[in-house]
Formats: C-alpha cells, sequence, structure tokens
C-alpha cells in the first residue's frame, strides 16, 4: 500500500481515495499467504491426479483379463499401503526429531551433534504425545559424555577450583601482575 499512498500523495481527497482502494483490494484480493497455500495444494493435487489418471489408463488396458485386473489392483492398493506407511514413518521421525533438539536445546554445546547420538528406536511416543525413553538417553549421554554439555552456571561466591588471582589489583593496573607473582615468590624488587 505504500506505493499507492506515494502515487496518491499530491491528489486532493488522496486519504478518501486510499481508503476506497484499500476496502476494494480487501473485498476483492486473496492475501499472500492464502494464495501460496492453495497455489501449493493445487500442485500437489494435480500430481496426484496425474498419477490416478495413468492408474486408470493401465487398468483399461487390462479389463479384458479379470485376473490381470486383479492383480493390478493388488499391486496399487498395495502401492498406496506402502506410501502410507512410509509417510507415517516420515511423520514419527520429524516427531522425534523436533522432540529430541527441544530436549537438548540450551543444555548443549551442539544439538545436532547429540541429537545424533539418541537411539530413535529406543523412544516412543505416547498416544498423549508424551516422549518415553528420551530422558534416560540424556542422562546417559551426560554422565558418560560430560563434556557435550554445558556446565551449570558457577556461583561467584564459591569460585571453580584452578588458577585465581590474588588480591584485588584497580583495573587496568600493569603492575599488578608483577606485584602478585613478586608477592607469591617473596621477592619485594621489582
Amino acid at each position: 500500500m505504500e506505493w499507492l499512498k506515494e502515487l496518491l500523495k499530491d491528489l486532493p481527497n488522496a486519504t478518501e481515495l486510499e481508503k476506497a482502494i484499500a476496502k476494494g483490494i480487501g473485498e476483492n484480493f486473496v492475501s499472500k499467504a492464502d494464495f501460496n497455500t492453495v497455489n501449493d495444494t493445487k500442485k500437489q493435487l494435480e500430481v496426484d491426479i496425474k498419477e490416478r489418471d495413468t492408474q486408470l489408463e493401465t487398468l483399461k488396458k487390462s479389463v479384458g483379463d479379470n485376473e490381470e485386473l486383479k492383480k493390478q489392483i493388488e499391486t496399487l492398493q498395495e502401492d498406496n499401503r506402502t506410501k502410507d506407511e512410509e509417510y507415517q514413518k516420515q511423520l514419527k521421525d520429524l516427531q522425534l526429531t523436533n522432540a529430541i533438539n527441544l530436549a537438548l536445546n540450551g543444555k548443549v554445546h551442539d544439538v545436532d551433534l547429540v541429537a545424533g547420538l539418541v537411539d530413535k528406536e529406543k523412544v516412543i511416543i505416547g498416544n498423549d504425545g508424551n516422549i518415553v525413553g528420551l530422558d534416560e538417553q540424556i542422562q546417559s549421554l551426560q554422565e558418560n559424555k560430560s563434556f557435550l554439555f554445558k556446565g551449570e552456571t558457577t556461583d561467584p561466591n564459591n569460585p571453580t577450583p584452578g588458577f585465581q588471582k590474588i588480591g584485588n589489583p584497580p583495573p587496568n593496573d600493569p603492575g599488578a601482575m608483577e606485584d602478585a607473582i613478586a608477592a607469591a615468590f617473596g621477592n619485594t624488587e621489582k
């Protein structure tokens, strides 16, 4: 609509004209998202229709032989069952992948790497949508390969073991490190 406002800015009664045009567009046009959805559905349906037409032509050619027709129908039914099973398997895999990524998000350094270590065959999606077996695998990975997981945030009052700075020198003091080293070795000279 901005392009239209730019064109109409110098005309008298431009705001009334804009309102009338916006109303007309709202009543006579479809949103881009709705158009894309319908267009994608149309394309998929065209592919499905071509596939069905091919199947019907094949059946037409074998009308003379009843046994051949029965075999073709059984073959087509089996193909359709196979396609449905593949779709259900892909859907389950997608659900498991999303559940695993959601469970690992923010807990690990590399979600894809850790998700690849989860055995999807041992994870089950219940009828209520709950994932069974995922928490146990994540806990096992956390115990055995803890380096893949982000550490817990540390309390500033309880520092982690290791080298610690001595004292509280003023920030940006170039002599602070030398003083700390000298104090640690009992050397008072600089």
